[in-house]
C-alpha cells in the first residue's frame, strides 16, 4: 500500500514508519521537524527507505501534493502539551484543528486514492476518568474545584452522597469533558475525521492514546510525556518534581504497543468508523513512575512531592481496553518494566537538557500553577 504518515519523523510516527517498511509498504513522511522537538533537524533514526518531505500541515498546497497518490493516511502531526496549550492557544488550534481541517478539505474536494484514515486521538479528551461510588454506582465527575485543590484535598467525591470515589477503568462510552486547549483540539481532530469519513465513505479510525513512553521520545522537551520529563531530570541529577501528592494515576503504554494498534486499525475492517482506547489497561501512580526510573537509573535522587497543583489536571484516568481487544485482537505485549528498561538503555547515549523548571515557571507566570 502507498501510505502517508503526517508527523512521521516524531517519536510515535517513526516507530510506525519502521513497522510499515518492515511490512513492505511504500511510505511517505510529511513532517515540519518542529523546533521544540527536533530542533529543525532530521532525526538520526529516520528510516532510510522512506520518502521524506519536509512540510507543514497548515500549508494547504503542500499537504494536497503529498496526499495525491496515497491509499492510507496515518494522521499523527500535532502540537503536544496540555499546559503549554493553555497559553499558546492559536498555535495549537492552527496546527491541530486547522491542519486537520486542511487534510479533510483536501479529501473532500480533490482527486485522491485514499481508502482509509487513521487519526491519533488522546485520552486527554475524557477529562477526569471514570469512578464508582459504593452507594451511588458509576459517576463521571467534573474537575475538582480550585478551592478544594488549594486546601490540598486531592480526591474526588460523589456529587450525590459525598463519599470518596474509587477510580475504575475508563471506557470509550464515557462522556467527553475536554479541559484544555490541547484536549479540545484532539477532540476536534477525532470528531471531524469520523464525521467526514462517515459522510464520504472513507473508513476512518480514531485511536485514543493513553500515556506513551519509549525510545526516541524527546528528553529535552519539557512539554512531552511525564516519563521523559522525569528521566531528563534524573539524568541531570535533579529530583523529579511531582504535583499534588504523587498518588494520581495514569495508564502507561509502550510505543511498540501503540504501533501494533495502528497496524491492526489499518488492516482490520472491524476498526472502521470507530474510536478505541489504546492503553496497557493498568493503573500506575506518578510516584511509582518516578521511583521506578530512579531505581533503574541507579540514582541517589529522591522524588520531590511539592503538594502544588496545575489548573485542569485530572486525578485518575486509565484505560478499559476490552473494546480494542474484542474488535481488533489487540493485546499489549511490552511489560512496564521491560519497556522502562528499553527506554533506559536507549537514553544512555542521548543528551537530555532539563528544561522542566523553565516550563514550570512559564505555567506559574501564566497563572496555571498554584
Amino acid at each position: 500500500m502507498k501510505i502517508l504518515v503526517t508527523g512521521g519523523a516524531g517519536f510515535i510516527g517513526s516507530f510506525l514508519v519502521d513497522k510499515l517498511i518492515e511490512k513492505d509498504h511504500d511510505v511517505r513522511i510529511f513532517d515540519n521537524l518542529e523546533t521544540q522537538v527536533h530542533h529543525g533537524e532530521v532525526p538520526q533514526w529516520l528510516n532510510k527507505e522512506v520518502e521524506f518531505i519536509k512540510g507543514d500541515i497548515c500549508n494547504y498546497l503542500e499537504l494536497e501534493k503529498v496526499i495525491e497518490d496515497r491509499e492510507i493516511i496515518f494522521h499523527l502531526a500535532a502540537m503536544v502539551g496540555v499546559g503549554q496549550s493553555q497559553y499558546q492557544i492559536k498555535r495549537y488550534v492552527d496546527v491541530n484543528t486547522g491542519g486537520t481541517a486542511n487534510l479533510l478539505d483536501i479529501l473532500v474536494n480533490s482527486e485522491h486514492d485514499v481508502k482509509k484514515l487513521i487519526i491519533a486521538s488522546s485520552m486527554s479528551i475524557y477529562g477526569e476518568g471514570s469512578y464508582k461510588c459504593e452507594n451511588c454506582g458509576i459517576i463521571e465527575p467534573e474537575l475538582r474545584s480550585e478551592e478544594q485543590m488549594k486546601n490540598g484535598d486531592w480526591e474526588l467525591y460523589c456529587p450525590k452522597c459525598g463519599g470518596i470515589l474509587k477510580p475504575i477503568p475508563t471506557t470509550e462510552e464515557k462522556p467527553l469533558q475536554s479541559n484544555s486547549i490541547y484536549a479540545i483540539t484532539k477532540k476536534d481532530q477525532e470528531e471531524m475525521c469520523l464525521n467526514i469519513g462517515k459522510t464520504y465513505g472513507i473508513p476512518t479510525v480514531a485511536l485514543r492514546y493513553f500515556n506513551v513512553f519509549g525510545p526516541r521520545q524527546s528528553l529535552s522537551n519539557p512539554y512531552t510525556g511525564v516519563v521523559a520529563i522525569f528521566l531528563s531530570r534524573i539524568k541531570n541529577n535533579h529530583s523529579p518534581l511531582i504535583f499534588e501528592d504523587g498518588k494520581q494515576s495514569r495508564d502507561f503504554i509502550s510505543v511498540h504497543d501503540i504501533t501494533q494498534a495502528n497496524i491492526l486499525a489499518m488492516e482490520k475492517s472491524a476498526a472502521d468508523y470507530k474510536s478505541f482506547n489504546v492503553g496497557a489497561g493498568r493503573q500506575m501512580t506518578i510516584l511509582d513512575i518516578a521511583n521506578t526510573l530512579i531505581e533503574l537509573y541507579n540514582s541517589d535522587v529522591k522524588p520531590k512531592v511539592i503538594n502544588k497543583f496545575r489548573k485542569g489536571d485530572v486525578r485518575h484516568c486509565f484505560a478499559d481496553i476490552s473494546k480494542i481487544k474484542e474488535k481488533l485482537g489487540f493485546e499489549p505485549k511490552i511489560s512496564f518494566i521491560d519497556g522502562m528498561k528499553e527506554l533506559m538503555h536507549w537514553s544512555e547515549g542521548v543528551r537530555a537538557e532539563d528544561k522542566s523548571e523553565e516550563a514550570t515557571q512559564e505555567l506559574r507566570e501564566k497563572g496555571l500553577l498554584d
